[in-house]
């Protein structure tokens, strides 16, 4: 009879308990989750690595310090000191941060960090740090000493990306590297890896022990879904609650799709600043193709209505651009010659260098040649095939024949580097990265060799990139960036498009949306419901 009493005690003790729980969040908000679509998989997360998601990086693992609006601000490294001499960045850590698998994040971690992504030296070649590090010293515990063989303005912007020098357990390392994989995911980060089902779903979880403080929303839900109507009905169905442009550019959804689910009053829009510049293109070193010459490449810029892809296939969310970079990208706010969208000038450029139509035909030629080629597109883009046909239509009014050629991200980016294409659908490495990065990425084959290396000045321009990388004044490396700019834009080796933001599509009781300096992550750390 005790026991009995003690149990029907416990259990109306229990259910008190659970109905002040139950008053106090009536909706129990504590379950809420976040769970985001996205077209393509994680893969793998290894961050000194470049397969894997970026925004799901972006929560399992930090770097020594991250760019804000403000400049460059700490973060793993609470201070630091730079050498009269520019040489010598002296950090000092945090004291109170630790790895998801306990292991102690210190100096001795940083050293064993960066000295893994030297060690892969070759996969790093497109960021200037990884040239000019000479040593990485460990001081005390939490005091550690970076050493350049020169002065190098950018070093700051570089260690503040989202990979590769971001700070992974040193338990989870194969052999002391990891360059050939990890054998965990254990980052410093707001959340950790709890799950992952390859091409279905990644499940993130809080970590309670994060040394900012534990997030609100405990668990994120990343669920691979294919972009656009499956996309759709999944978020009225409420199998997944939050979308957001992809680290690759790609949007599950369109404009008006948005829009739809934001009058239901279930969700709401958000939209950051310019970030990026979505552009084709175009292969000048491959010869055997129209593409390399620059009539054509001009042709092609004049031919594309920018105004209406921003205005009609965008729906208002991108604006139009004329240029690479965005004026408010650093050294970009340049006065380049501007090319206006007229059908009668790309005709006249093509005339002139010699592609004629002849009459009953439909596509220009030249010494029997076609003025055919193919563009391709990201297929798990909701918008990039639209503008891809559209642009294929005002093509053929100036007698160009355009095939569509749609695949996954993955591919593209292999074309990208194998030099495999006429012109790409692609975009800039966006806001905290450009111009530095984009621009080194002009001179590396695996990523814009070919497109830049038919220009008729191209030697020229790659030794004004390492002049750029190497300078020590900052009005010298902006005046090199000024130059190459120029000489690209007059080139048309770079077509753009429209000036690229982030823009999320969330729960209407989320709380918090903001976004990074940059394109790539997300401060889901800081979001809440209400």
């Amino acid at each position: 009879m005790l026991t009995l009493a003690a149990m029907v005690l416990l259990s109306a003790c229990n259910s008190s308990e659970q109905a002040e729980k139950q008053a106090a969040n009536p909706e129990n908000k504590e379950s809420k989750e976040i769970v985001y679509a996205t077209a393509k998989d994680i893969v793998d997360m290894n961050p000194h690595l470049y397969a894997g998601s970026m925004p799901a990086q972006g929560i399992v693992y930090e770097s020594l310090i991250e760019t804000t609006k403000e400049g460059i601000a700490p973060l793993l490294a609470a201070s630091w000191e730079l050498s009269e001499d520019g040489k010598v960045y002296t950090f000092k850590l945090r004291e109170d941060v630790a790895f998801h698998d306990g292991e102690p994040f210190n100096a001795e971690a940083v050293k064993q960090n960066l000295e893994a992504v030297l060690s892969n030296a070759a996969k790093h070649s497109w960021i200037g740090l990884t040239t000019r590090i000479e040593s990485c010293n460990v001081i005390d515990e939490f005091t550690v000493e970076l050493v350049l063989t020169e002065a190098y303005q950018p070093a700051l912007n570089e260690l503040a990306m989202t990979r590769p020098f971001v700070f992974i357990s040193p338990k989870s390392f194969i052999n002391g590297e990891t360059k050939d994989g990890v054998q965990s995911y254990h980052g410093t980060g707001p959340y950790k890896l709890a799950e992952h089902k390859v091409d279905q779903y990644a499940v993130f979880e809080a970590n309670e022990q994060y040394w900012n403080g534990a997030p609100a929303v405990k668990k994120i839900t990343s669920k691979v879904l294919p972009a656009g109507e499956t996309t759709f009905l999944a978020l009225q169905k409420g199998e997944v609650n939050f979308v957001f442009t992809d680290d690759r550019g790609a949007d599950s959804l369109d404009e008006e799709a948005m829009e739809a689910l934001v009058a239901s009053g279930k969700y709401q829009l958000e939209r950051s600043e310019p970030m990026n510049t979505k552009m084709i293109a175009a292969n000048s070193g491959k010869t055997d193709s129209p593409v390399s010459e620059l009539a054509v490449r001009e042709a092609i810029w004049h031919a594309i209505d920018r105004e209406t892809i921003s205005s009609q296939i965008m729906n208002g969310a991108e604006g139009p651009a004329e240029a690479l970079f965005s004026a408010n990208v650093y050294a970009a706010d340049l006065p380049l010659k501007k090319r206006e969208f007229d059908l009668e000038t790309s005709k006249s450029l093509l005339e002139s260098a010699g592609w004629v139509m002849k009459e009953g035909e439909a596509v220009r030629t030249k010494n029997g040649k076609p003025l055919a080629m193919s563009v391709n597109f990201d297929i798990n883009s909701s918008t990039q095939k639209i503008q891809a046909e559209y642009i294929q239509s005002t093509l053929k009014e100036i007698g160009m024949q355009l095939e569509l050629v749609g695949e996954e991200s993955s591919s593209i980016a292999n074309r990208r580097g194998t030099g495999e294409y006429d012109l790409l659908f692609n975009q800039t490495w966006g806001l905290a990265y450009d111009p530095q990065s984009t621009i080194a990425a002009f001179a590396l084959e695996s990523s814009y060799l070919h497109t830049t290396k038919g220009m008729k000045d191209a030697d020229v321009l790659y030794s004004k990139i390492e002049q750029a990388r190497a300078a020590q004044e900052e009005s010298e490396a902006k005046a090199l960036y000024a130059d190459i700019l120029n000489m690209v834009h007059e080139e048309a080796v770079f077509i753009p498009l429209t000036h690229g933001s982030v823009t999320v599509l969330a729960p209407s009781d989320l709380t918090g949306l903001a976004f990074k300096q940059t394109q790539f992550e997300l401060p889901f750390e800081r979001m809440s419901f209400k």
